[in-house]
């Protein structure tokens, strides 16, 4: 058995984005596209630029580069490309080392079933992997293997020389240019998508200017004023170079809190955007937040937890006690993971705002979930030829099951502690699914394992009594169950489920089970009795 990691408060949020819908006339969807076609073209040339610095980039140069930006838009334009392009940088170096460590640890795993015989088992308790069945197999892995070490030498060559590839607009709607028949578009809708995703209409805030942002400009009452590049002045409308659109923002979500910020000229960051299939403009507002300090773990545990175990469609949740014992009966949250991006995000979300009222109204004000992590277990060295399982995990939302979990739990005061997802699924059922069922519940393999991350993220054991004492069957040692402290009265005794048992009633048939059973008593008489009474007895029955 491996070693099992500790339970942790997660951190919350620190940042808030909200969006609201543009409606913009003819004149200033003309604009905008204008406008953010010419900043993206400005963009890509800079974003070329930092790709061939490479790991020579330092201050200097970036301000070389913002100072180039400035002659041909404006210094502020030129401040908002140039950080956009460094954190494309930053995120595509990252992806990078990311794909090091996954081609690593893929050759080191067919490596090591090459090694092993053919037809050999795998022994988990030594960490020796099982060999490969076939030779065909053998000798389609160790092709498969000379592919992976020749890609891992290219790209540690890139990573060595500080080169990223990155493509504006994204590399699969590039790729998409080439399939369009399965895509089921055309040459004009491809391009529609390809230039509105690598137009660029982003600005950041600044604390202490109006309104908290000079680029683009967003009053309390909505009214949007862009501040136009220095060879777009032409289609200014308002003083000082800049354009007023006649669409207005609300921001319906969070709007209090996006005014009480404009209002003290705190940064927001803004963003516009064209959705091509919808034919909708959009502006997102985002600032950060000062993080809330995290509370310790023993702190949060005061008013019991909800459990959650995660799984491909739905979340099963068991409410706890403070001592780790199910109360109540469990609950589960189904979500549909099939469709588009946008219908997997509504299902998730949904399911999320119902496990969360769930914890409301039992009073809980923690919710323990699983720490989970499959990015090193979706290969087929893994979980060999199980295609439908590697499915599975493949597509299993862990990062944005956690992270949306997180985000909106902090607006409800609710915290989330991780624990560790080592058996629980195996110890949840062996110790908590029988004794739990009823005639009236059933709990399946989920539920039981909801008790088991609940009752790991409390800190307690997954059994629910520990084992007896080494000397003899008495608390000599200390006291033997798991759930239970020694100050709670009435630990030891039992108390059967009388509220989970069915009434007794009649039979369905309406006759009885049994035989009627001999009376005891004959005209109140006993049926065992001395001799003389027995004697009394027949001379009173010839008398009658």
């Amino acid at each position: 058995m491996r070693e099992l990691a500790a339970s942790f408060v997660v951190r919350g949020p620190s940042g808030v984005a909200v969006r609201d819908r543009l409606r913009v006339s003819d004149a200033d969807a003309a604009v905008l596209g204008e406008v953010g076609a010419f900043l993206g073209s400005l963009a890509s040339g800079d974003l070329a630029a930092r790709v061939r610095q490479g790991l020579g980039h330092d201050a200097s140069s970036w301000a070389v580069r913002k100072r180039e930006l400035t002659g041909r838009s404006s210094s502020r334009w030129a401040g908002s490309i140039t950080k956009a392009t460094h954190d494309q940088w930053a995120l595509a170096r990252r992806g990078q080392g990311a794909h090091v460590v996954s081609l690593r640890a893929g050759i080191a795993a067919i490596e090591a079933r090459l090694a092993r015989p053919l037809g050999a088992k795998s022994n988990k308790r030594e960490g020796v992997p099982r060999g490969y069945g076939s030779r065909a197999e053998w000798h389609a892995k160790s092709r498969r293997l000379h592919a992976l070490k020749t890609r891992l030498a290219a790209v540690e060559a890139d990573r060595a020389a500080g080169r990223v590839h990155v493509v504006r607009g994204g590399k699969r709607l590039a790729n998409t240019r080439h399939h369009l028949d399965q895509a089921r578009l055309d040459v004009p809708g491809w391009r529609a998508r390809w230039d509105a995703a690598r137009m660029f209409l982003a600005a950041d805030g600044e604390t202490g200017r109006r309104f908290g942002n000079e680029t683009i400009r967003i009053t309390d009452t909505g009214q949007i004023a862009v501040k136009l590049p220095a060879p777009l002045g032409h289609l200014a409308n308002a003083p000082r170079g800049r354009y007023v659109l006649d669409a207005t923002a609300a921001f319906p979500h969070r709007g209090a809190e996006w005014r009480d910020r404009i209002s003290m000229n705190r940064a927001v960051a803004y963003r516009i955007h064209h959705d091509v299939d919808r034919g909708r403009w959009y502006v997102t507002a985002s600032w950060q937040r000062a993080s809330a300090p995290t509370l310790p773990l023993e702190a949060t545990l005061t008013r019991g937890m909800v459990g959650v175990d995660m799984n491909d469609d739905h979340l099963a949740a068991w409410c706890l006690d403070v001592h780790g014992n199910p109360v109540g009966d469990p609950q589960r949250f189904f979500y549909d993971l099939s469709g588009n991006a946008a219908h997997r995000d509504a299902q998730i979300r949904h399911a999320l705002t119902r496990l969360l009222h769930f914890a409301q109204r039992r009073g809980a004000a923690v919710i323990g979930i699983e720490d989970l992590d499959f990015t090193d277990g979706k290969s087929r060295e893994k979980h060999g030829r199980n295609k439908r399982f590697r499915r599975l995990i493949s597509r299993f939302p862990t990062a944005k099951l956690k992270a949306r979990l997180v985000s909106m739990a902090a607006e409800q005061g609710m915290t989330i502690v991780a624990a560790d997802p080592a058996y629980t699924s195996k110890w949840g059922a062996q110790h908590w699914q029988k004794p739990l069922r009823t005639p009236r519940r059933k709990p399946s393999r989920h539920d039981a394992a909801s008790i088991a991350v609940g009752r790991r993220a409390q800190g307690y054991l997954i059994r629910r009594r520990t084992a007896p004492p080494p000397q003899h069957q008495s608390d000599t040692a200390g006291h033997r169950t798991a759930q239970a402290r020694p100050e709670i009265s009435g630990r030891e005794g039992i108390h059967p489920p009388a509220t989970d048992r069915l009434p007794r009633g009649p039979s369905p048939s309406g006759t009885r089970k049994r035989r009627p059973s001999t009376p005891n008593t004959v005209r109140g008489a006993p049926l065992t009795m001395s001799p003389g009474n027995r004697t009394h007895l027949k001379l009173s029955v010839q008398e009658l």
